[in-house]
């Protein structure tokens, strides 16, 4: 069986974080998803869909996320069911975020002013991080830590797509067919 959900979306608002009685950090946000089609109005009608993050990517998120900034999540979706003060059951849908990826830089975000349901964003930093949701995890992918000083170097790597629009320099032995 599967259970696997793959969104891309703004946040409505900064995360919130917390942790358990035995220290787990845990985060919660929601992302405004838009549909892939318009309503009778013409208008793109729009999903606000709770994620939670654990750990690492718990604390990955609360510092670095802020409104408005266009993530994409990978994860599983969760059902949870609880009794309200009505004694009626309330089934809450959740994605518990096994890895989160930055859509575009701080950079990006302040230079083009757009709205979370505005569907275009200006760039792609590829930042991205969660995983393993040990208590240690702070490496964001391929490998880059956050805490490490010389990270400018090693950007260019992590990110093949850094230089978007600029001309790749390929030769037939670089093909793989």
């Amino acid at each position: 069986m599967v259970n696997r959900v793959v969104l891309i979306g703004r946040l409505t608002a900064d995360p919130e974080m917390r942790y358990t009685q035995s220290g787990v950090a845990v985060t919660r946000f929601s992302i405004a998803v838009n549909r892939n089609y318009t309503n009778q109005q013409g208008e793109r009608e729009v999903d606000f869909i709770n994620i939670v993050a654990w750990r690492g990517t718990a604390e990955t998120c609360a510092n670095y996320l802020k409104k408005g900034r266009l993530v994409g999540v990978d994860g599983r979706l969760q059902i949870s069911v609880y009794e309200n003060q009505e004694g009626r059951k309330v089934r809450n849908a959740e994605v518990i975020a096994e890895s989160v990826q930055f859509l575009e830089s701080n950079r990006t975000r302040e230079g083009n002013g757009s709205d979370f349901g505005d569907s275009s964003y200006g760039g792609n930093s590829g930042e991205s991080f969660g995983g393993s949701n040990n208590h240690n995890n702070n490496n964001f992918g391929g490998g880059w830590n956050q805490n490490n000083s010389s990270t400018q170097g090693r950007r260019k790597a992590d990110n093949p797509f850094e230089d978007e629009g600029k001309p790749i320099d390929l030769s037939d032995d670089d093909l793989p067919f």
